[in-house]
């Protein structure tokens, strides 16, 4: 008898190449950009000083910092439909593994809304309990022509 983890990666390579439904959109805000900038001790004022973005940037506004960007990956899966639950059973814990290819392609300007539009690219089985799935992510921003942000994620995820 095949165990969870490998009947899901069965069904994970089934969905590889097809891309999601994007997720919904979330709005990133001065006081979300202000908090990153705390918590990393990165107060550059294209992040966080509206006067001179809006006399120095390029942007004329602030911008989130592109760490910012990526590490709203984890919320924004949480709002991609999910294709296929039966993938999921008997799953313990989902792991950030890493990432192959991370790339900050246009920035997130202060009150623009992003969301994450997401394709497995690779599922492999590793170990008889775990699985570990490569996403190409692409975080959108609403109104824009280009991403903000295309990262290639990998996560491991933990069967019973």
């Amino acid at each position: 008898m095949a165990s969870n983890a490998e009947n899901a990666v069965e069904i994970f390579k089934g969905l590889v190449g097809k891309p999601e439904q994007p997720g919904e959109w979330f709005q990133v805000t001065q006081e979300r950009i202000n908090q990153f900038a705390d918590a990393t001790i990165d107060h550059q004022f294209i992040h966080v000083d509206p006067e001179a973005s809006a006399k120095m940037s390029p942007y004329k506004v602030t911008i989130a910092h592109g760490f910012l960007t990526l590490s709203m990956l984890t919320h924004l899966s949480t709002t991609v439909p999910n294709a296929s639950p039966e993938a999921y059973q008997g799953i313990v814990m989902g792991v950030n593994y890493g990432f192959d290819k991370v790339r900050f392609v246009s920035p997130v300007k202060v009150g623009s809304k992003i969301r994450l539009q997401r394709k497995l690219i690779d599922a492999q089985l590793k170990g008889a309990n775990q699985v570990q799935l490569t996403h190409e992510c692409t975080i959108e921003v609403e109104g824009e022509s280009k991403p903000a942000c295309v990262a290639q994620w990998l996560t491991m995820l933990a069967y019973a």
